[in-house]
């Protein structure tokens, strides 16, 4: 079967509508982080919601700035980069981060990494990072970090975004995934037969 052929497709690439895609991407929930440096002196920053784990072996993460974001432009120039993982109640910091804000540091709190990079306070958890590697990703760049030191783990809950809107975890709904070997086997290993 090609891809033409594939069920439920019924355009090709090129006659994708933006809006669609967004919105079908959109189902996908994710965590929302504030990628943050000093460039110049200055605290520098931006909401990020395409963040992901990338490797154990070296510990690398990954995050998917666009290609004309300014605040990329400053953790490019500094070659450092701390992602702040929010928590459920700072929604207020997502939208400041998020926003045309010019001072997005104006009234939030805030402490040095080991590499210089800042963490916000309160957030449920930081990882400090070089810059490893940038590759092209269409209209964003997908930038590799490693990792050089993070923060002890927190039991508050995240912060999550899920069809354009913020939404966090049911205190009821959270329950142990039955199939948890094979999710920590699915995260650690690295063999030919590996089917990540």
């Amino acid at each position: 079967m090609t891809a033409q052929e594939a069920p439920g497709t019924s355009e090709t690439a090129a006659e994708i509508d933006p809006r669609q895609f967004r919105t079908v991407l959109g189902q996908f929930c994710t965590g929302v982080t504030i990628i943050t440096t000093v460039d110049d002196g200055e605290p520098v920053g931006f909401a990020c919601q395409s963040f992901a784990a990338l490797s154990l072996e070296p510990p690398l993460v990954l995050f998917c700035p666009t290609k004309g974001s300014r605040s990329w432009a400053a953790i490019e120039r500094s070659g450092r980069f701390c992602v702040n993982v929010l928590a459920e109640e700072q929604q207020s910091t997502c939208a400041r981060f998020g926003s045309r804000e010019p001072d997005k540091f104006a009234g939030i709190d805030w402490t040095p990494s080991p590499l210089g990079s800042p963490i916000l306070t309160g957030s449920l958890a930081h990882i400090d990072c070089t810059v490893e590697t940038v590759h092209d990703g269409g209209d964003h760049y997908v930038v590799f970090g490693r990792v050089h030191s993070m923060s002890e783990i927190k039991t508050e809950r995240p912060l999550l975004f899920y069809r354009g809107q913020y939404t966090g975890i049911e205190p009821d709904k959270t329950v142990p995934a039955p199939w948890r070997d094979d999710l920590e086997a699915f995260l650690t290993t690295a063999s030919e037969d590996t089917w990540l």
